[in-house]
């Protein structure tokens, strides 16, 4: 009787070691929580910014490369673009060098053409449908977009969950570093300290200084941006950020309304950060 409990015991214990080693076999396969940053740059900005995120996050990395780059100046780049827009045409791009699979969440970044994502990210999302993965997108432009290309994503991927996230001027990469330590650390993607900013005050009617700044901070950039008709601010570490709200001209001639982001610090000539088009 005795022996024959001793090698039910003994059974039992093979039986549960295989059941064990095959359980974590199982999970050595499917890795969880996995992040990668994927981006697609043609001038470098993109570039920067993700490779700076890539750094604080201490993820994988790679990039999205066209087989027939965009290697032309700005009009050259423009010209080929908009033709390619109107011919519907597809932008081939090569493989990637990673496996989707193996990613729960994935910082998607792109420049901004056109008011969305560039084509050569139009043509990943084409092809990727990215089911059930956190998907967090981050842009470089010349004045804004990111809010109408973060939609864009959602559309082309409805089985992922699409978050907006960080985005920059092209004009203002340096500063990326210190912005992305912040937007990772308040949207809990990082762990981390940092002191909260205020917000913004009610709106009131623009002053004579505060249109000084704003068009000292807007005035040289190459397509007009408007006049101001109001205006919120906040004191921030970098200095005063104003919330300016704009009468902004739209390209078929007519005016629309934006919200034009301008920061002034002490000393240094003030710069507006984002358009958030109507």
């Amino acid at each position: 009787m005795k022996k024959l409990h001793l090698f039910l015991m003994l059974a039992l214990m093979i039986i549960c070691g295989v059941a064990c080693k095959s359980s974590k076999s199982d999970d050595s396969e499917k890795p969880e929580g996995k992040t990668l940053v994927l981006y697609y740059s043609q001038t470098g900005a993109t570039k920067a910014v993700a490779e700076e995120l890539q750094k604080q996050l201490g993820c994988d990395i790679d990039s999205i490369i066209a087989v027939n780059p965009y290697d032309g100046d700005y009009g050259q780049t423009i010209s080929r673009w908009m033709q390619e827009k109107k011919d519907s045409a597809k932008v081939e791009v090569k493989p990637l060098n990673v496996n989707l699979d193996e990613y729960e969440t994935i910082f998607l970044g792109f420049p901004i053409w056109g008011g969305t994502y560039a084509l050569p990210m139009a043509s990943f999302l084409a092809d990727n449908i990215l089911n059930d993965k956190n998907v967090v997108t981050f842009a470089t432009f010349g004045s804004g977009g990111i809010e109408k290309a973060t939609l864009d994503v959602a559309i082309a991927l409805p089985g992922a969950d699409v978050k907006e996230g960080y985005g920059v001027r092209n004009a203002r990469v340096e500063k990326a570093p210190q912005e992305i330590k912040r937007f990772l650390i308040e949207n809990d993607y990082v762990e981390g300290e940092i002191e909260p900013l205020p917000n913004f005050s009610e709106p009131t009617d623009v002053s004579d200084k505060e249109a000084v700044i704003f068009h000292a901070a807007c005035d040289n950039y190459q397509f007009p941006l408007g006049n101001p008709v109001s205006v919120a601010s906040r004191e921030t570490p970098d200095g005063p950020e104003y919330e300016f709200g704009v009468k902004s001209p739209a390209p078929d001639g007519s005016e629309t309304n934006a919200i034009i982001y301008v920061i002034a610090p002490q000393g240094q000539t003030p710069e507006f950060t984002r358009v958030i088009r109507e």
